[in-house]
């Protein structure tokens, strides 16, 4: 055997969807259910957006991110927000030095790569505008000294739907600076047989399986991601139908409606649909990623009038109205299947 025979063979780089789902499945070794959550929150990392999420207690939320920071080798930030919080005890303040010679600055909580804000409404609008701030900026300013943030920069933040005493609403303004808005339910009998029957063991350590250099890298290589004009189109056709539903065929839908999606409706899509398209195996988004990630995109940005609050009509409701409504590009109609393109790099 010669000594080039012995050499064992390079084993080939994974690819960017390869590595996602290492991080996925080490993930789901401590999270039960919640494939779709799991699946929004790397499509955020990968977006550079963020995410509202809403679901009542219980429902895995912080230890979901807290996993997730350590499967990706990042730091993990919580503030629970309440009433008294001030802006401040989030972002850093200047603090005296014992011997008073001068000022240090302390930083808040804020600086991590994935924070999670509990219960962002039961802050004051003071304290939600500063958080709001740093997400839409990627940096803080203390004394006169502006400070970014690390990289990735994620926030999670949560609302409670089964209260709104002592709570803070979000101005529809706010709400639209998140990508995301995800619903979490209940999950399923077997799903909650596991997580008991998982509780009734000792906690799992978590492997790191990709390292933050890493993930900027995978990052980038969303931006190389192809998008079509037609993609394109069909992601400002569903928006445009939440505003003008009556030039859609969408006339029963005129009376729910305030205010439909504004453009960070669109944008948001297709960045997603991008990075959705990455995690998928492919090298270009279809119209068929827009329409997966509608609901969760679009479903903060419409303002529903006070004839939808009393018929008891959501947003989601509307939103797939719209969705059946507007069809898919031609050349996607006339697809059967959807399959790599020919030469894919990113195809598995």
């Amino acid at each position: 055997m010669s000594s080039e025979d012995s050499i064992p063979a390079a084993r080939p780089e994974p690819t960017p969807r390869d590595a996602l789902e290492e991080v996925l499945f080490e993930v789901k070794r401590v999270i039960v259910g919640q494939d779709a959550m799991l699946e929004r929150l790397l499509v955020a990392l990968l977006a550079g957006g963020h995410v509202l999420l809403e679901g009542v207690p219980g429902l895995a939320k912080t230890l979901t991110v807290k996993t997730l920071a350590e499967a990706l080798g990042g730091t993990f930030r919580r503030v629970q927000f309440t009433p008294d919080l001030v802006p401040a005890d989030l972002v850093g303040t200047r603090v005296l030095r014992a011997d008073a010679s001068g000022f240090d600055v302390e930083l808040g909580p804020v600086f991590g790569n994935l924070v999670l804000a509990d219960e962002i409404n039961r802050a004051p609008a003071k304290v939600q505008s500063a958080l709001l701030e740093v997400m839409q900026e990627q940096q803080v300013t203390i004394g006169g000294e502006t400070f970014e943030v690390p990289k990735p920069f994620l926030v999670l933040a949560t609302q409670n739907p089964i209260e709104s005493e002592g709570t803070y609403p979000l101005p529809e303004a706010q709400v639209d600076r998140f990508l995301f808005k995800l619903i979490v339910g209940y999950p399923t009998p077997g799903e909650e047989a596991s997580v008991v029957g998982r509780s009734l063991r000792g906690p799992v350590a978590i492997e790191q399986r990709l390292t933050l250099e890493e993930l900027e890298r995978h990052r980038r290589t969303v931006s190389e991601v192809f998008v079509d004009r037609d993609v394109i189109g069909y992601a400002v056709a569903l928006a445009d139908a939440t505003r003008r539903p009556a030039e859609h065929g969408l006339d029963e839908l005129v009376p729910f409606v305030e205010y439909g999606a504004s453009p960070r409706g669109p944008i948001g899509l297709v960045h997603a649909a991008r990075a959705l398209a990455m995690l998928r195996g492919r090298r270009h988004a279809v119209a068929a990623d827009v329409r997966d990630l509608a609901p969760d995109v679009l479903r903060h940005r419409l303002v529903l009038s006070y004839d939808a609050l009393a018929e008891g009509v959501t947003a989601d409701d509307i939103l797939a109205r719209v969705i059946e409504a507007i069809p898919l590009p031609e050349s996607e109609r006339r697809r059967s299947t959807d399959q790599p393109a020919r030469g894919d790099r990113y195809a598995a």
